[in-house]
């Protein structure tokens, strides 16, 4: 039987239709005595543990919490929660960053019978009010202090009521003090007292029973890239469906080889990416409870080595431009010396090699034992020593960066969804991953190549390239008051073209209408003739060069991934002659560089870019790049530009995916003067 066979017919106490707060509760009783959250001391000033609910974690460690005491914590909460204003189908708003009490919040509200919709911490003023105002959230819970200012000073201009506003940490002190000791804002630890008090088995089981799976869960909104960002509505069912579909290729199934890792009760977590969006939500929460594993939180993105080694997680999920900066600390660390960064070049060729042949033949396993003994094996311990994968999402991997992970032993399952598909599509298994593809589509997923939107210049590629369509359980009804934004996202069966390529699972074969409605995802794939599916561009941003021909940018950026010395690269052409980019340099890179070559470097980084000894250097990372394209897709001329692209300078989204529009804007001088004389 093959894997695929057996993971439709793979069946557990985990697989289930219910609603997300059932699930934690059957969860709960399965490992009442496992460790459901670690959670990192000297961090937050938690009121929990102010409250005496949460032993205080030793500052730089960690501190356990089993599935029994999260559960009496998610309990007092719901309760308390009900009590200050929550009522079934009301809006709650979670304002905070990824911590422990997210992801308690979260249960709880969605117990009480709320609707849980989310706000980034880094969110701006305009953006807090309105991701409060569109869902008329009536109850919110902030993070600290700070966010929790940003509320206050939003209220008064919301065109409805807040109920409640919660605090997770403790917010005493200060000279505004009496400010917020308004009678409608609670800590959480005053929230779990109230709750403690008011708690009834009964009741709180009559909430559960009184939500039904196809009801509202959540309302994520979009990061807003093309446009204001849209709250999609994500029910208990679409999250469910995705946790039944995402576990099935995760899961520790019987018909697995030994030596192929899966996830289960004993998987432990390490969560960093935003629980705002919807992939860290899925991924890194509903599923990991639903399995019964452990989740670690980390300090912050930037502690990220520290807190491996603390948490020492079997897998965690990830973003592509968390594991390039990953990847280049590991770099930068073995590059301390010139001998060291000779061994880790050397390490990493031979890593490559052994990972791309088939049969690598004794010579080259000699090698390759030898680059994990000096180099793979202390980069593998450096991150707590238990990874069995890594999963990534939120965004194109690079293919070359993806085989360097392989290589090391650190294999990166790379898959693809999109918040208003709660969110995973496809993604890679573990007995059978292939670098360069996003994998083939979940159980019960059926998906559709429509290929009008490309050009003819993708007529020699194997399979079929087109706009990828979906519909499956996992798939939003549409989006929070926009009829009109729903309609132009789905169209009717007969919608397809003649020639589409349909594949999956058809409705025949899972809960499904034949003439259900296909979702539009904007985004060009690539279906493999092995099923696998490859991502190619979003539809939008595709390239449209004045000389007709359509060029992918994402390929061409993928490709400086894993380059030593370009932290970060967009490629630019629509409506122009030729391709091409603006580099962000890695500073640190560039003035080792030069330090090995005799090149004294300008101390400002803006005269850096200027220099044309550094010019000459991109000029050759950028010739060796261009060998891998078309000659219509080669980076003609570039820029280097000393401004990072960042969600704090708002060029990218918080799960950091570039805003082109924005670093269109940002850097429009340096745009015209690549194309002056065009």
């Amino acid at each position: 039987m093959s894997w695929q066979e057996a993971e439709r017919r793979f069946a557990d106490e985990v697989v289930a239709r219910e609603t997300l707060p059932r699930t934690f509760e059957r969860s709960a009783a399965r490992n009442a005595d496992r460790v459901a959250q670690r959670y990192k001391g000297g961090v937050y000033h938690r009121s929990l543990v102010a409250a005496g609910v949460l032993d205080p974690a030793p500052a730089g460690g960690y501190a356990d919490l089993t599935y029994a005491g999260m559960r009496s914590i998610v309990r007092n909460l719901a309760a308390g929660l009900r009590e200050v204003g929550v009522d079934e189908r009301g809006r709650l708003a979670i304002y905070a960053g990824t911590r422990m009490e997210w992801a308690q919040v979260d249960f709880a509200a969605l117990a009480a019978g709320a609707v849980v919709t989310t706000v980034y911490a880094s969110s701006s003023p305009s953006q807090v009010r309105y991701l409060l105002e569109d869902p008329e959230a009536t109850v919110v819970v902030v993070e600290n202090r700070a966010l929790l200012g940003e509320v206050l000073d939003a209220r008064d201009d919301l065109a409805h009521d807040l109920e409640a506003i919660v605090v997770m940490d403790e917010v005493g002190g200060g000279d505004d003090a009496g400010e917020i000791d308004a009678a409608d804002v609670y800590t959480l630890g005053e929230i779990h007292g109230i709750g403690a008090d008011a708690f009834d088995e009964e009741t709180y089981e009559s909430w559960l029973d009184s939500t039904a799976v196809d009801d509202l869960a959540s309302l994520i909104y979009t990061s807003g890239t093309t446009g204001k960002p849209k709250g999609v509505r994500l029910t208990h069912g679409n999250f469910r469906s995705n946790v039944n579909q995402c576990y099935r290729r995760f899961a520790d199934r019987p018909d697995r080889d030994a030596g192929i890792p899966g996830i289960d009760a004993g998987s432990t977590t390490l969560s960093f990416l935003p629980l705002a969006h919807v992939f860290e939500r899925l991924a890194g929460h509903y599923m990991m409870f639903a399995a019964g594993a452990t989740v670690g939180y980390a300090e912050s993105p930037d502690t990220l080595r520290e807190d491996f080694g603390l948490v020492r997680p079997t897998t965690t999920t990830s973003v592509p431009r968390v594991y390039e900066k990953l990847y280049d600390a590991i770099r930068d660390r073995a590059s301390e010396s010139p001998v060291t960064a000779r061994i880790f070049e050397w390490a990493v060729d031979v890593g490559r090699r052994h990972h791309a042949t088939d049969d690598p033949g004794p010579l080259l396993d000699v090698k390759r034992a030898l680059a994990d003994r000096l180099v793979f094996s202390s980069v593998r311990e450096a991150l707590g020593g238990n990874v069995d994968f890594f999963i990534s999402g939120g965004g194109s991997l690079s293919a070359e960066l993806c085989a360097l992970y392989h290589a090391m032993d650190l294999p990166i399952l790379e898959g693809y969804g999109l918040t208003e598909t709660s969110p995973v599509i496809c993604v890679n298994p573990p007995e059978e991953p292939k670098v360069g593809t996003i994998g083939p589509p979940v159980v019960d997923t059926e998906i559709a190549i429509d290929g009008r939107v490309v050009g003819e210049e993708v007529a020699d590629v194997p399979g079929d390239v087109g706009e990828l369509l979906v519909r499956g359980p996992q798939v939003t009804g549409g989006y929070w008051n926009r009829p009109d934004a729903t309609r132009e996202a789905f169209s009717a069966h007969d919608a397809l073209s003649a020639d589409a390529t349909v594949a999956g699972t058809p409705p025949g074969e899972r809960d499904g209408d034949p003439e259900e409605p296909w979702f539009h995802t904007g985004d060009i794939v690539q279906l493999r003739p092995d099923g696998y599916v490859a991502f190619r561009e979003r539809a939008k941003q595709l390239l449209v060069l004045s000389t007709g021909k359509n060029v992918a940018p994402g390929p061409i950026e993928d490709r400086f991934a894993a380059n030593r010395f370009v932290e970060q690269c967009v490629v630019l052409g629509d409506g122009r002659k030729f391709v091409s980019a603006l580099l962000v340099p890695d500073f640190e890179a560039i003035e080792a560089w030069a330090d090995d070559e005799g090149i004294d470097l300008p101390s400002d980084r803006r005269e850096i870019c200027r220099d044309e000894r550094v010019r000459e250097r991109f000029q050759a990372e950028v010739d060796a790049v261009n060998e891998a394209f078309e000659p219509y897709e080669r980076i003609k001329r570039f820029r280097l530009v000393s401004e990072e692209f960042s969600a704090e300078n708002d060029l990218l989204t918080p799960t950091m995916k570039k805003k082109r529009r924005n670093i269109l804007d940002r850097f429009a001088d340096e745009i015209e003067m690549i194309y002056a004389g065009e």
